[in-house]
């Protein structure tokens, strides 16, 4: 398997108040553990800053504007744009070379430039809705790309897998009515934000939730995964996999109770490349979400990434 990184010295800039998970050490865990020689194969790129008109391939122009407006003018200004989403004076360009990451590694897999891509960015995406940043997230990179892949290489079937332990509530919020893309996730439940009951199915069925108890571990993760997120993912036939790929889920992370190890996402990420090698050709994006104890993040993200370079 062909397989490229996106990294950019500007996901250290976004900066958020002392104490806040979502912290520009997540960057250094990840970039330590990716310099092991085992990644040497990795073709690593800079991710390119995206204009501000692609995130309107998600976002309402409305939404852009409010974020935009909340982005601190002076160097060491912090912004709070809701209960725990913050901005500073960089936070603009890292988010926007976020979705322009996500974007590229969408061109990569169509032109054939790699077999599947891992965008490590931050801030993460997945809670922010259509008109709605939360949760750490300003605009949504997986829906986004998703987009990018409808308008630019004409694809048909997209489907979002999301194994971050809080719901996706921003990529079901955005593809709630679009029979064009399966969105599957894999979350505690109850937990923050309160979404992803079993019954949220979407108006064409397409929402596939797979709530998880506190305190379980691998077996109840694989089971929900074999019983809910693969069948769906064989029927619907994908033409690209997008992955919101956080590690938060992991037993170390502070902010959940589920008790998985880095061996996890290694089998799951193995399950997604076997359908994408079945229907579509091996193209697979994965996209940094949560993951807040840096260890925990390191070991899984490591795991993730030589899972998708061995295939």
């Amino acid at each position: 398997m062909s397989t490229r990184l996106y990294e950019h010295p500007i996901f250290l800039e976004h900066v958020t108040p002392d104490g806040h998970p979502e912290r520009p050490d997540r960057m250094r865990a990840i970039n330590v553990a990716l310099g092991h020689p085992n990644f040497e194969r990795l073709d690593r790129k800079e991710a390119p800053q995206a204009n501000e008109d692609a995130v309107l391939l998600a976002h309402p122009e409305e939404h852009l504007f409010a974020v935009m407006r909340q982005i601190p003018e002076e160097e060491g200004e912090i912004n709070q744009l809701e209960a725990d989403t913050y901005a500073s004076a960089k936070s603009l360009q890292a988010v926007l070379t976020g979705v322009g990451g996500a974007m590229a590694a969408v061109d990569d897999v169509f032109t054939g430039k790699a077999d599947n891509v891992f965008v490590a960015a931050r801030p993460p995406g997945h809670h922010a809705e259509k008109n709605k940043a939360m949760g750490f997230c300003f605009f949504n990179n997986a829906a986004i790309a998703a987009r990018h892949a409808q308008k630019r290489y004409g694809a048909e079937r997209i489907a979002i897998v999301d194994w971050d332990v809080h719901h996706g509530n921003g990529t079901q919020d955005i593809f709630w009515d679009d029979p064009s893309v399966l969105f599957c996730s894999t979350h505690q439940m109850p937990l923050y934000p309160g979404s992803g009951a079993k019954d949220e199915s979407g108006k064409h069925g397409t929402i596939v939730n797979a709530p998880l108890s506190p305190n379980v571990g691998s077996d109840h993760f694989r089971e929900a995964f074999k019983s809910r997120v693969l069948p769906a993912l064989n029927g619907f036939r994908p033409d690209l996999i997008i992955i919101s790929a956080g590690f938060d889920a992991h037993h170390r992370d502070p902010l959940a109770q589920i008790n998985l190890v880095g061996e996890d996402f290694d089998w799951a990420t193995g399950r997604l490349l076997e359908i994408a090698d079945k229907s579509a050709s091996n193209r697979v994006v994965s996209l940094l979400e949560g993951g807040y104890d840096l260890e925990g993040l390191a070991e899984s993200a490591g795991l993730h990434v030589l899972r998708l370079m061995k295939g």
